[in-house]
């Protein structure tokens, strides 16, 4: 089975949901992180996106931020909103979960402009509590995905030129050098290892032409974990969808991971291997039990789906049953009627021949 998961900033989920649904139905990617829904949970497509045939789940915010997860044909179980490491952090920026034997992460970094400054230190921060959280995933065995807009160009080969941007947080030092620690716990850069040698690049900002001049830059990625870059079969990105009438400011990167006919058969490590969730204790496996989880959904759900068929089932047996006993019923009610009325017939004709005789 070939697997293709996408990450894209949609910049605006409400105003952008043509665009959004025309790619879904045009690439068809198995799953979906989606970034800046710019929108409350209560107003999230949620209708139009299963229409699409999407389930979904999302954690959203007025204005800003917003992350999503979709999946094709499934339901996305979560198993966390928001990244550890601070409790007083209310920004929506990172939501989790199983689908298919996979863990996939969706995140939205801070873009950490203007530094120095607030915003570039709670980047920062930011990076360092998500660092320290990859790491468990990374030990943990589990095979994981962590995609979404990074807001960070990793390096001067990721920018048409880096000289207009030297000031921006994208490209402080800092920020490359809290990227670099997170590649080296062992995640695979998709898009970079696919195109090694050749300046490919995801966002394209609304001034000065940069989209129509190819001006561009690399700041949406997708890290795989070990047991998922052993899967990959090919990177790229949806060029074509910046391109459209009121797009989105960046276009959808994706990764195709070959399973070899196996759906949700990437494996899971040993029962020794480490907690994927900093919260779990007693040695459990919080990304195994959200697996299994979706598993019992599943389950309960083609459970539910032969109990609603043997309900119909029952129903048009009923049914079936009251209109042959109204149909016998009115059939005995027809005889009665059809033999009273011969009694009154005869009765009437006695009556008549005897005043006859007399």
């Amino acid at each position: 089975m070939i697997m293709k998961l996408a990450t894209f900033n949609i910049n605006g989920i409400r105003s952008r949901l043509p665009a959004l649904l025309e790619w879904l139905k045009r690439e068809a990617p198995d799953i979906v992180c989606l970034q800046e829904l710019k929108t409350p949970d209560a107003s999230f497509p949620k209708t139009e996106i299963n229409a699409a045939g999407y389930g979904a789940i999302w954690h959203g915010q007025v204005s800003w931020n917003g992350v999503a997860i979709l999946a094709r044909d499934s339901e996305p179980v979560e198993t966390r909103r928001g990244l550890p490491g601070d409790p007083d952090d209310t920004h929506s920026r990172y939501i989790e979960a199983a689908v298919d034997g996979l863990l996939v992460g969706c995140l939205y970094l801070p873009n950490g402009n203007p530094q120095p400054g607030p915003k570039f230190d709670y980047k920062l921060a930011w990076l360092e509590r998500l660092i320290t959280y990859a790491k468990k995933l990374a030990d943990s065995g589990h095979p994981v995905v962590l995609a979404g807009d990074y807001n960070v160009v990793p390096t001067d080969f990721d920018i048409y030129n880096p000289r207009s941007w030297l000031k921006d947080a994208l490209l402080q030092p800092e920020s490359r050098e809290c990227y670099a620690r997170l590649l080296a716990q062992g995640w695979t850069d998709a898009l970079r290892t696919r195109f090694p040698d050749e300046q490919v690049f995801t966002f394209w900002d609304y001034f000065r032409q940069h989209w129509e001049k190819n001006s561009g830059l690399r700041i949406d990625h997708l890290l795989l974990s070990k047991q998922v870059a052993a899967k990959m079969r090919d990177a790229g990105i949806d060029r074509w969808v910046r391109g459209e009438p009121h797009a989105s400011d960046h276009a959808p990167a994706w990764v195709e991971l070959d399973f070899g006919g196996q759906r949700g058969a990437l494996g899971w490590a040993s029962s020794g291997s480490r907690d994927a969730d900093e919260d779990a204790g007693g040695g459990r496996s919080a990304a195994k039990a959200v697996v299994k989880k979706s598993a019992m959904k599943k389950s309960a759900a083609k459970q539910s789906a032969v109990k609603q068929s043997a309900v119909k089932q029952s129903a048009v047996k009923v049914s079936a049953a009251k209109e042959s006993a109204a149909k016998k019923s009115a059939g005995e009610q027809t005889a009665v009627k059809k033999s009273a009325a011969k009694k009154s017939a005869v009765k009437k004709s006695a009556v008549k021949k005897s005043a006859v005789k007399k």
